[in-house]
This record gives C-alpha cells, sequence and structure tokens, in this order.
C-alpha cells in the first residue's frame, strides 16, 4: 500500500508539472490554431536558465524566478518575430517551422552550455524525506513541486473562468473570428497567451531540473506527452488538459512502477525484463486510443 501511495503521488507531481507545460499549449493550438511543437524546447531553456542563475547565485527559487522571466522573454521574441507570421499558415507549415525550432535551440543550448548534462541539487531546506503517513515517507521537494504546480494550476483555471481576459482567451478559443467582430484584442491576446505559456513552462522545466538531468533535447520527451494529454483532455481546453496530464501522469508512472512486477510473477525473468518496459511505454498512447475512440473530441472539449 505503502508503495501504491508513493507511486500516486509520483504520478499525481508529474501530472501537474505536465499541465504547466500542455495548458499553454492546448490555448496555443485551441485558440491560435497553431501548433508549436517548440514549446518544449521553452521548458528545456527554462531548465538551463534555472540551473545557470541557481549556479550564480546560490539559490534555487531566485533561479527559478530567473528563468521564468527569461524564458518568458524568450518567449515573446519568438511570438513577435515568428510565430505571429504562422497563425495564417496551414498546420504542415506550422509543424515544419516549429521542428526547425526545436533544431535550433538544440544546437543554441549546446554551443552555450555544452552537450554535458547539468545537475541541479535539491535545495537544503527540501533534501529531506516527510513521513506523510504511518510507514510513508515521501519527499519534500516532491511535495512542493505538487503544492507549487497545482496553486499555479488553480490560479490558470481561475483565470481563464473568472476574469474578463480569460473570458476573452475562451472567446478566442472558440470562435475566433467573432471574438475579433465583438472587439477583443485577438492579437494582443494571442501575445499574452503565448507569453504566460512560455512562463508555465519554465516554471515545470525549473522544477524538473532537480529530479531528471538538464540536457540537450529533454524537451521533445515531454512534448509527446504533453501531446497526448491534450488530445485526451479535449484541444483547446484548459479544464481537458489538467484531466489529460493527470491521466497521463497516473498512468504512465503507475505502469512504469507496476507491470514489470506484474510481468516478472507472469513470465520468465528473461521475458519480464524485456516485456514490462516496452508494454509500459506505449501505456499513454493505449490510453489515448481508448478515449478517442469512446469520445473523439477528448473528455472535455470546447464546443464552438
Amino acid at each position: 500500500m505503502a508503495l501504491v501511495i508513493e507511486q500516486l503521488l509520483n504520478g499525481v507531481q508529474l501530472g501537474l508539472t505536465l499541465f504547466l507545460l500542455s495548458s499553454g499549449l492546448t490555448l496555443v493550438l485551441g485558440m491560435m490554431d497553431t501548433i508549436n511543437l517548440a514549446q518544449g524546447s521553452l521548458y528545456m531553456l527554462g531548465a538551463y536558465f534555472a540551473a545557470t542563475a541557481s549556479a550564480s547565485t546560490g539559490s534555487f527559487w531566485v533561479g527559478v524566478g530567473g528563468a521564468v522571466a527569461a524564458t518568458a522573454l524568450v518567449g515573446l521574441l519568438l511570438e513577435v518575430s515568428l510565430l505571429r507570421r504562422l497563425y495564417a499558415t496551414d498546420h504542415l507549415t506550422q509543424v515544419l517551422a516549429t521542428f526547425a525550432l526545436i533544431l535550433v535551440f538544440n544546437e543554441l543550448v549546446r554551443m552555450v552550455w555544452g552537450p554535458q548534462a547539468l545537475l541541479v541539487s535539491v535545495p537544503p531546506e527540501l533534501a529531506r524525506p516527510v513521513q506523510i503517513l504511518p510507514g510513508l515517507a515521501y519527499s519534500a521537494y516532491r511535495l512542493t513541486i505538487i503544492a507549487v504546480a497545482g496553486l499555479l494550476a488553480a490560479g490558470m483555471f481561475l483565470f481563464v473562468h473568472r476574469t474578463r481576459l480569460g473570458m476573452w482567451v475562451r472567446a478566442g478559443a472558440s470562435n475566433r473570428p467573432m471574438a475579433r467582430a465583438m472587439g477583443v484584442p485577438i492579437q494582443r491576446v494571442f501575445t499574452g497567451v503565448f507569453v504566460v505559456s512560455a512562463a508555465l513552462s519554465a516554471v515545470a522545466g525549473a522544477l524538473l531540473g532537480p529530479i531528471f538531468a538538464v540536457q540537450v533535447g529533454m524537451g521533445e520527451e515531454v512534448l509527446i506527452l504533453a501531446f497526448v494529454a491534450i488530445v485526451i483532455g479535449g484541444i483547446g481546453s484548459v479544464k481537458g488538459s489538467l484531466a489529460g496530464s493527470l491521466l497521463v501522469g497516473i498512468v504512465d508512472t503507475a505502469g512504469r512502477a507496476f507491470l514489470p512486477l506484474l510481468f516478472g510473477a507472469l513470465f520468465p525473468p528473461e521475458v519480464a525484463s524485456n516485456l514490462g518496459p516496452t508494454v509500459a511505454s506505449v501505456l499513454i498512447y493505449l490510453l489515448m486510443a481508448v478515449v478517442l475512440f469512446v469520445r473523439p473530441q477528448g473528455l472535455f472539449p470546447v464546443h464552438g
């Protein structure tokens, strides 16, 4: 039971940090009708900026703040200089252009920081386990990630559903021509949404830096998970993005933790050692296939 609870918390932690990436991604795709494969590169930049700022200042949290500001600025420059030109193009052009950005950002990072991975230390005050239940100790840093990402997720939800600017965002996601006809400053809203999505991606990258190695290309894997999450939840829906991210985080974590144990009990060790990780790696895609078979528009589709 302790192992189950621990892996559930790991899944929630992964899901909430994945939401920081997928929420901005689903708004960019749902509102702007723009496929931005470079979102994972912004996540990577956030991790590198946080690692550099933390090493320079000696404070992990100053590094996180600096990473958010720097990545938001990169996002602003990226939207103004390039992405704004892609809004009117077809999806194939957007995919090719933003895939090229992945290659450019990877090479820039390799030139600036080198090919070796950077190691980021957990803040000393959080480098200890916390007794959350009798017989169950859990990482204080992972609990902090859950709390920070949960607060940001709640703030994102309140912003989208309880503010005037959020109403504009939802209007643009549901029916962009009608929103423009009603006087919504769509271009400024587009820019604001993209800057916020870049900042949230930076938070995710900075927080996960001490858990995963900060290295070139680290954004590609999490980008795939984010796309799976928004397809499951419903493109353009913040609520769907949260639900999809949590599902992906929990299913992916549980699959990697428990499927090898299950197959180890059913098959010989040499078969189980290969079959368990293989099936676990495709489990979220099976989940996506099942959800799309039952609800082709996702769990919480945006109705225009």
